[in-house]
């Protein structure tokens, strides 16, 4: 209902309650004059509405289930007092009318007794009775301008401890252009989103430019234009968001906006019951804990109510800090923190068997691509040894579920890091089986924020004054954030574990569509209010060893089956051949050897023996061809290979 069909039912309520007030007085129906009356008293409230504006506050905001309880609660005196005066022959002047009138002050009575103490509360009672118009920003605190649905905002300024830092809020943007000049809570709609600069402009012109912007909106913040955004955060205007549940235990209901947040698509929205459903209750055991996906995946488990959560990790200061963190936020979960290497099999046995985790989630790798590359006999040894006795070790203690956290580098591998994730994707599997340790390995891309990744790259190059370096300009990522990529992570392993059969292939995160590094670098560049290649320059470097211009989630040898929202499975087209026993202690033993050649020799071999159509002879070791990596890619596998 648009604001003139509010005003005339208003002033039609107003006219009928007084005929209604005057007929109840005299007893008699109205005359002319009572009608006269009535209208004069419409007109009052006509005036009354144009001098307070009460119909800028949208209807649909009004709480009607507290109405609806306290009239219930007035209909059902009134009947009860009716009963009893009837049984009790006892007869009330007025009859039905005293009854009715009853109701009606009952319900006013209750409902403005109710209104009154909560605008005591919230020291509202003066304002209330005494502003004619809507309050203008307390010169005293920051500005705050809204953007975001109206039934969102209004929640938000509903709520006394929402403004945290304490606001005072100049408007609201909403997507809606029809909701222009509603009033939520005394602060008006002052435009639709799209009217962002517009909006931006009158209240700079007005002396009320916002010293910050809360978003309330679930789509991706990238869509205002990060040259925009950029130009605001060089202006001083700080970009908010509020507290997700992770995040609000004991801290401020308002958070500052991450860099990653600016830069990513829209987030995948999942249902948490299944989450909740497969760690609530639960021993939980998480290696690599101190990692940016280790220390999150530790996050979000901990929100959904484990039993026991055991953080692992070979890192002391991460480990520190995590446990910390969680300590702080979850005072009340039981957790232990663990020192150890997945290197170590002995030591890890020993813990599995003293913690008896129920679900293991193996985040602990090394990840960096050209570390891995100039170091393979230590990439062996964490990601596909230290997978295998982590697996070893879940399975001894019993482990319900172990979920191997993977990465797309895993697919037709160019780099020793995505060889050793591709093997230790196979090995872990060898461990599933009968009734004992079921296993998921999930495989996703690049996670914004993560260790490794080149968004701190390009922050520090771009805080040191540039130039910002990639190593093509064709090169492209599938790019989510840490805390989406956690959700997804755990939603597949879920989906897992309640499947009657496990998945025969690998679990794929739904990335969405691959990103360009060198548009991810202009973007950042534009996010400080700088210009790319004027202010900063841009340097192309050219691959180095093991990198590749493109990444895939499905392999040649497997196809995409549709697993639910935002997770794919990647099934194996034929039965993937089995690594032998003879084979994975070779490539320990030169691991351990430090030979080099033959590590990488030995690793990509199993690596083709993984990617075959068909299955290999598994007597000779001889395997079937499988499409070569195309490109610089194929390059970079010859020169990976015949590196001493």
């Amino acid at each position: 209902m648009g604001r003139l069909g509010k005003i005339a039912a208003h002033m039609v309520l107003a006219f009928a309650a007084m005929l209604l007030a005057q007929a109840l007085a005299a007893g008699t129906l109205p005359d002319a004059s009572a009608l006269a009356l009535a209208a004069l008293f419409a007109g009052a409230a006509l005036a009354v509405e144009i001098l307070f504006r009460v119909e800028r506050s949208p209807w649909r905001f009004f709480a009607a289930s507290d109405g609806l309880r306290l009239a219930r609660s007035a209909l059902l005196s009134v009947l009860t007092f009716a009963l009893v005066a009837r049984l009790a022959d006892v007869r009330q002047p007025g009859g039905l009318r005293t009854l009715a009138v009853a109701f009606l002050l009952q319900t006013a009575l209750l409902a403005g007794l109710r209104i009154v103490r909560r605008a005591v509360h919230e020291k509202a009672l003066v304002d209330a009775l005494t502003r004619l118009r809507p309050a203008p920003a307390s010169p005293a605190l920051p500005r705050l301008l809204i953007v975001g649905p109206a039934n969102e905002a209004e929640a938000f300024l509903r709520a006394p401890a929402a403004l945290g830092e304490r606001y005072a809020p100049v408007g609201v943007l909403t997507p809606q252009a029809r909701e222009t000049g509603d009033e939520l809570g005394g602060v008006c709609i002052l435009g639709a989103i799209d009217d962002f600069d517009a909006v931006m402009a009158q209240l700079r012109d007005g002396g009320l430019q916002p010293s910050a912007l809360l978003f309330l909106t679930d789509g991706p913040l990238s869509a205002f234009g990060a040259e925009r955004l950029g130009r605001l955060k060089t202006e001083g205007v700080r970009l908010l968001r509020r507290q997700g549940l992770v995040d609000v235990a004991g801290g401020s209901a308002l958070r500052e906006i991450s860099l990653e947040e600016l830069l990513s698509r829209a987030p995948v929205r999942l249902d948490p019951e299944p989450v909740r459903a497969l760690v609530a209750g639960k021993r939980v055991l998480v290696t690599g804990a101190g990692g940016s996906i280790g220390s999150e995946l530790a996050r979000q488990i901990a929100a959904s109510g484990p039993a026991q959560l055991v953080l692992l990790d070979a890192a002391e200061a991460n480990l520190f800090h995590i446990d910390r963190e969680l300590g702080e936020a979850w005072p009340q979960l039981p957790r232990r923190d663990v020192l150890c290497d997945v290197r170590d099999a002995a030591r890890l046995e020993l813990v599995f068997a003293a913690e008896k985790p129920e679900l293991v989630f193996h985040a602990a790798a090394l990840k960096h691509v050209t570390l891995v590359e100039n170091h393979p006999c230590e990439g062996v040894r964490t990601n596909v040894l230290g997978s295998r006795n982590v697996a070893a070790a879940a399975r001894a203690c019993g482990a319900a579920h172990l979920a191997l956290i993977s990465t797309d580098k895993a697919v037709a591998p160019a780099s020793v890091m995505g060889a050793t994730k591709r093997v230790a994707e196979a090995v872990v599997r060898q461990f599933a089986g009968g009734d004992k340790t079921r296993v998921s390995v999930v495989r996703f891309g690049n996670v914004l924020g993560s260790a490794g990744s080149v968004v701190p790259i390009f922050q520090h190059q771009i805080a040191r004054g540039g130039p910002v370096t990639l190593t093509d300009a064709e090169v492209e990522r599938y790019f989510m954030t840490i805390p989406e990529a956690v959700q997804l992570v755990l939603r597949a392993v879920a989906l897992s574990a309640g499947d009657v059969e496990p998945p025969t292939g690998v679990l794929t995160l739904e990335m969405g569509e691959p990103v360009k590094i060198i548009d991810l670098a202009r973007r950042m560049i534009e996010l400080q209010g700088l210009i790319p290649e004027r202010d900063i320059a841009i340097r192309i470097t050219g691959l180095r060893p093991g990198e590749k211009l493109t990444e895939a989630l499905v392999d040649v040898n497997e196809i995409a089956r549709p697993k639910a929202q935002g997770v794919t499975e990647a099934a194996p087209v034929t039965p993937l051949p089995p690594i032998p026993a003879e084979a994975l202690a070779a490539l320990e033993a030169a691991a351990l050897a430090g030979d080099e050649f033959a590590v990488r020799a030995q690793l990509f071999a199993l690596v083709e023996t993984l990617r075959t159509v068909s299955p290999a002879p598994a007597a000779t070791g001889k395997t079937a061809s499988a499409p070569a990596p195309a490109g610089k890619t194929r390059d970079k596998v010859v020169a990976a290979r015949t590196q001493a």
